[in-house]
């Protein structure tokens, strides 16, 4: 399966972005909504709401109305996986060299 560049950029960009990867680590506890979210990172709504559009549009999260709030969620099927597997990659080739700047 070929993509473009363009692809990469859009994927990679979204987990990249601190503010969006503090919220998808967020949402690797739960489901939340705009207010929960910022509540918890201290993030303004329309900065979450913002970026919650970008991860998903990229399919990282999927949103649910219940009530009138909408809650997020990450990706169950390819995200969560993907961020565990980030994690393990992390701690055996990056973590030392990040405690080694320290």
């Amino acid at each position: 399966m070929k993509h473009s560049l363009d692809t990469y950029q859009l994927f990679f960009g979204s987990l990249s972005n601190p503010n969006r990867l503090q919220i998808i680590n967020l949402l690797r506890k739960g489901k939340r909504n705009v207010t929960e979210i910022c509540q918890d990172t201290g993030f303004e709504q329309t900065m979450v709401s913002h970026n919650l559009k970008r991860l998903e549009t990229c399919g990282m999260v999927f949103a649910t109305k219940v009530g009138k709030y909408k809650y997020y969620a990450l990706n169950k099927k390819t995200i969560r996986p993907l961020m565990k597997m980030i994690d393990e990659h992390m701690h055996e080739y990056c973590e030392h060299v990040v405690h080694k700047k320290n």
